[in-house]
């Protein structure tokens, strides 16, 4: 593909609740990543506009260029130069899969380059080798909703059908950011089993109900023991919006995002009055919020032609 080229990268929500580093739904909320100039000489210009626009890396340690890189040396390729510009509408560190978008983007600009393109699908070990689980970038480069599983060499998944057109994803966003490491380290090293039966009965539901239609089975399919208790206490009013909204009729199931602090929430109806009810919780605690009214994203990572 001839510069200059965008890669259009959408944001994911992972675990959705029991389908804790398994499942993972593409979320209408997208990075940008224009590919305006292939240079000779390996040199990267980088100009960030958008979310993280203050905090990320402008040069070799972005992680758009690590993933870029990591993927010409996996084909024995020399890595060329380029000028991006990123534009991001991801917020960072709050569980929605922005780092994600990263690595999908660095390797499929890698891919751009190649005489001979790979397909999509069969970029995805390489991506998720570099992320190290396939929950945030199986689902954020093939879109849709998706289960993976990855035993550090191979990787298995199968998308499940569209969510219908009429069923929103509501997204709120606190402005307060959990890293990943200390969402990791916060979660117990032992399971007790009826914990663990607890959610290997809720994720079969989860993929059952979801792949059949019944989705008046999400508020039971996206419980949760394994995470979400612990997370829930990592961020001010992570345990009463999860409590609060399992109550509203109208949510048709809740969870933390990924590993938090934002909350997504699916509804058929009512969409203004469950952003309210979340946005209000994180206010009481001191907590400012915006919130997003997504759909589920398709498509997954694309590339596009765009004029200079």
């Amino acid at each position: 593909m001839k510069v200059p080229f965008r890669i259009r990268v959408p944001a994911s929500s992972a675990n959705l609740g029991s389908g804790f580093d398994t499942v993972g739904l593409a979320l209408s909320l997208y990075n940008f990543f224009d590919v305006l100039e292939i240079y000779s000489e390996k040199k990267y210009e980088i100009e960030i506009i958008g979310e993280g626009s203050s905090e990320l890396k402008n040069d070799i340690e972005n992680e758009i260029v690590q993933s870029y890189e990591k993927a010409c040396n996996e084909w024995s390729i020399r890595p060329q130069g380029f000028r991006l510009r990123s534009i991001n509408a991801i917020p960072l560190s709050r569980g929605l899969g922005s780092s994600s978008t990263a690595i999908v983007g660095g390797v499929m600009l890698a891919n751009q380059l190649r005489d001979v393109p790979f397909r999509k699908k069969d970029l995805l070990p390489l991506m998720v080798e570099i992320e190290g689980h396939p929950d945030n970038v199986v689902p954020c480069c093939l879109g849709g909703m998706v289960v993976s599983c990855w035993n550090g060499q191979e990787l298995r998944f199968v998308r499940l059908p569209r969510l219908p057109k009429t069923m929103a994803a509501i997204v709120a966003v606190p402005d307060f950011k959990v890293s990943t490491r200390l969402a990791r380290e916060a979660l117990p090293e032992v399971v007790p089993l009826k914990d663990a039966v607890f959610n290997l009965s809720r994720a079969a539901l989860l993929a059952a109900s979801w792949a059949t239609g019944r989705w008046e089975n999400l508020p039971w399919a996206m419980g949760d023991k394994i995470h979400q208790p612990f997370r829930a206490k990592l961020f001010p009013g992570g345990e009463d919006i999860l409590s609060q909204l399992r109550k509203i009729p109208e949510c048709s199931g809740v969870a933390i995002s990924g590993s938090g602090p934002s909350v997504i929430a699916f509804s058929n109806s009512e969409v203004g009055d469950i952003a309210q009810v979340m946005c209000s919780i994180f206010s009481n605690h001191g907590v400012r919020s915006r919130f997003f009214v997504l759909n589920e994203d398709h498509y997954g990572a694309i590339t596009i032609n765009i004029e200079s």
